[in-house]
C-alpha cells in the first residue's frame, strides 16, 4: 500500500469517526490533496473544538492559526477557518464555519488561549464578531 493511500484511508476513518461523534454539528467534510477539511455549525464551535482537542482518537492539541475569509457575493460572506495540529498523531485538520456581519461566532479562547490574538485580528481585518471574547478590540487598524 502506498503512503498516500494509507494517509487517505486514515483521513477517511477520521471523517467517519467525527461524523458519528459530531452528528448534526458537522455540515460537510472533504479530503483533498491529502488534507481533511470539515465544516461545522457556528454555534457548535466550542463543543466541536473541545472534542477535537480532548478526544483520544483526535488529540488536536494545537491551534496553529485562525483566519477569516471574505466572500462578498455570499449572503453569509465570512468563513472562519481553524487550522489544528495533532503532534501526537502527526495529523492536521482544517475546521471551517460560516458567519455574517451581525451574528457572532463563539470565541474559543477557553479551549485554545492562543485564539485571543487570532480572533482579534479577524475582527479587526474583517469585522467578524466573536461572542464572549474578553477583549475584542482592534489591534492593527485605527
Amino acid at each position: 500500500m502506498t503512503e498516500n493511500k494509507r494517509e487517505s484511508e486514515v483521513l477517511i476513518d477520521l471523517v467517519d469517526y467525527l461524523s458519528s461523534r459530531l452528528g448534526t454539528a458537522l455540515v460537510e467534510s472533504a479530503v483533498a490533496h491529502g488534507e481533511l477539511t470539515i465544516t461545522v455549525v457556528a454555534h457548535e464551535m466550542r463543543s466541536v473544538l473541545k472534542l477535537l482537542r480532548d478526544d483520544a482518537r483526535c488529540q488536536f492539541e494545537v491551534l496553529v492559526d485562525l483566519c477569516g475569509v471574505d466572500w462578498p457575493a455570499r449572503e453569509n460572506r465570512f468563513e472562519v477557518v481553524y487550522h489544528l495540529l495533532s503532534p501526537r498523531l502527526n495529523q492536521r485538520l482544517r475546521v471551517k464555519t460560516i458567519a455574517n456581519e451581525t451574528e457572532p461566532v463563539p470565541s474559543v479562547i477557553e479551549i485554545y488561549p492562543v485564539a485571543d490574538w487570532f480572533e482579534r485580528e479577524a475582527y479587526d481585518m474583517y469585522g467578524i464578531l466573536f461572542s464572549d471574547h474578553p477583549d475584542l478590540r482592534r489591534l492593527l487598524t485605527d
